[in-house]
């Protein structure tokens, strides 16, 4: 089997880890992979210096006759027998550039939003109805939400995103614990996210000072850039949280904040699966989250987690004051989860699990 594999993004955040991910994995299964993303982005960068073999063109927007010209063109080169996007706006662009073919359009969808979101007269339903063969939701609630939207359930397949369980295990915490003085008496909070509406840290940091009132040498750090940085700042200096609470920005050593925890809270109100979730389960992390999107099919309620309602900072306080204050609870479901992820949320079970849709796509079964 042939495969153009197709990025849009020009930074680097959770989708564009598990492409590579997969690239790697079918690469060591020498199956033949090729990928196609922006000029200068940090996935071409990757990709070359790990001998994957890579395309970068610059792409703009999702109707960019130039690109695809350009994506045509491999297409006849190569007889690919699937074009695998991993964008919204690759989606768009592997339909016009394959109008007449015989290849596979597939695309990976990773997050719960309805496709009409932000659809104009609901013309986004004839581009994923019309404009893709089949898809891979990364959980079985994206797939619900894409049934519900009128996508046939047939040409849904469900492969979960997979993590390397070791990816942060030698991570040092030595530079980290000097930088920001923390002292071993603190209890440490992390999250570790996109600052964006849709992962509800607003309501985490409302959450803050009702747990402070019942443990004042809890502290929390939310690790991650975005466009709610200033907004979520003057909310935490609203309610008077200075040295208890920091905004990290986008950190290189997020291994070392994770490691540092004593728990890890996923405040998100829609969430596609969560791999952030999984990489603190597996470093043995106790996790307190939000029963949202598709974080219910790793976190099961007092058994390897807590779960608790989106939206609200009283009941997210209360799991967070629970894990914090609960050492046999916090023990128990963090070797819980750790098992779990080794088991079920590995790199080598993601990539299995696609080679297996591209297999049925391909009538290979």
């Amino acid at each position: 089997m042939r495969i153009l594999h197709i990025n849009t993004e020009k930074t680097w955040r959770g989708g564009e880890q598990q492409t590579f991910n997969l690239l790697m994995g079918l690469k060591q299964r020498n199956i033949s992979s090729h990928l196609l993303c922006q000029t200068d982005s940090p996935m071409a960068e990757k990709a070359e210096e790990t001998g994957i073999k890579t395309f970068p063109i610059s792409m703009h927007g999702e109707v960019d006759p130039l690109a695809c010209f350009r994506i045509r063109t491999l297409i006849n080169r190569f007889r690919y027998d699937i074009l695998h996007s991993h964008t919204s706006h690759a989606h768009t662009l592997a339909f016009f550039s394959s109008i007449g073919t015989h290849v596979n359009r597939l695309v990976t969808r990773r997050v719960d939003f309805s496709i009409f979101r932000h659809s104009f007269l609901k013309l986004s339903g004839i581009k994923y109805r019309c404009m893709s063969d089949f898809y891979i939701a990364i959980s079985h609630k994206i797939k619900d939400v894409l049934v519900n939207d009128g996508i046939p359930a047939g040409r849904i397949f469900v492969v979960p995103s997979g993590i390397n369980p070791n990816r942060f295990a030698n991570a040092g915490t030595d530079d980290l614990i000097a930088e920001f003085n923390i002292k071993s008496s603190e209890q440490i909070v992390i999250n570790v996210a996109h600052l964006a509406g849709h992962k509800g840290q607003q309501y985490l940091v409302r959450a803050i000072p009702l747990v402070l009132a019942k443990i004042p040498t809890a502290r929390f750090f939310i690790v991650g850039g975005g466009e709610l940085m200033d907004k979520l700042k003057n909310l935490a200096a609203s309610l008077g949280l200075k040295k208890e609470l920091a905004f990290t920005g986008f950190r290189r050593d997020v291994g070392a904040f994770y490691q540092i925890a004593d728990l890890f809270v996923m405040s998100s109100v829609q969430e596609g699966l969560g791999t952030a979730v999984l990489d603190a389960l597996a470093l043995g992390k106790p996790v307190v989250a939000t029963q949202s999107g598709g974080i219910p099919e790793i976190i099961k309620n007092g058994e390897n987690g807590l779960l608790v309602s989106p939206a609200d900072p009283k009941v997210l306080s209360e799991g967070i004051i629970r894990m914090l204050t609960d050492d046999e609870l916090a023990k128990r479901v963090a070797k819980t989860g750790q098992s779990m992820v080794k088991q079920q949320f590995t790199i080598d079970t993601m990539v299995d699990g696609n080679i297996d849709v591209y297999r049925r796509i391909l009538g290979d079964y």
